[in-house]
C-alpha cells in the first residue's frame, strides 16, 4: 500500500505544481489567455479521457507496469517542458498532455494497488486517509511552485517534477510484485 499512495501522492504533487505554473510562465512570455487555455485543455483532456484503456491496461499489464509508464511519462513531461521554449506553445501543449496523462496512469495504478491490498472491511477508512494525503500533495504542490518559479524558475520547477518521477521509478523496481486478485469477467463493468 506504501507504493500506491506515495505513487499518487507523488503524481499528484508533480502534475499540480506544473500546472498551476504553467500559464503563468506562458503568461510572463508574452502568451494570452486563448494559448494558454488551449494548452491546459489538452492537459486536463490527457488526465481524464484516457482512463477507460487505462483501466484495462492495469487488468492486463498490473499496476506495477502502469505506474512504470506514469512515471517515465511525468519524467518526460517535466524535461519537455523544462526544455520547451518560452514561445512554444505546442511543446507546452505536449508537456502538460503527457503530465496529464502520466497523473491519469499513477492515479489509476495507486487506486488499483490500494484497494487490492486493503482488505475489505477498511477499504473505505483507508481510502479516505489515502484521499486526504493526496490533497495535501496537491496544497503543498499549488503552493511551492510559486516559491520555485519567483526564485528558481519554471525550468527548475518543471526539472523537479521530472526528478520526483525519476524516484518513483526507483520505489517501483523496488517493490515485490503483487498479484492481483482474480475478478471474473462478469462483475467487471
Amino acid at each position: 500500500m506504501l507504493l500506491g499512495t506515495g505513487l499518487m501522492a507523488v503524481t499528484q504533487l508533480t502534475m499540480v505544481a506544473i500546472m498551476t505554473m504553467t500559464p503563468v510562465f506562458m503568461h510572463d512570455h508574452g502568451h494570452g489567455t486563448s494559448a494558454s487555455g488551449a494548452v491546459i485543455a489538452a492537459h486536463v483532456a490527457a488526465m481524464f479521457l484516457p482512463s477507460p484503456v487505462t483501466g484495462r491496461l492495469v487488468d492486463r499489464f498490473g499496476y506495477q507496469a502502469v505506474a512504470a509508464v506514469a512515471a517515465v511519462t511525468l519524467l518526460a513531461a517535466g524535461l519537455i517542458a523544462a526544455l520547451a521554449p518560452a514561445g512554444s506553445v505546442v511543446l507546452l501543449a505536449v508537456a502538460l498532455a503527457l503530465l496529464g496523462l502520466g497523473w491519469n496512469f499513477g492515479l489509476l495504478a495507486g487506486t488499483t494497488l490500494i484497494t487490492d491490498a486493503a482488505p475489505v472491511s477498511v477499504r473505505a477508512a483507508v481510502q479516505g486517509r489515502v484521499d486526504l494525503l493526496i490533497a495535501i500533495a496537491a496544497a503543498v504542490g499549488g503552493l511551492a511552485s510559486g516559491v520555485v518559479v519567483d526564485s528558481a524558475g519554471y525550468p527548475v520547477l518543471t526539472l523537479s517534477g521530472a526528478a520526483l518521477a525519476f524516484t518513483l521509478l526507483a520505489f517501483i523496481a523496488a517493490t515485490p510484485p503483487r498479484s492481483r486478485p482474480v475478478v471474473p469477467a462478469a462483475s467487471r463493468w
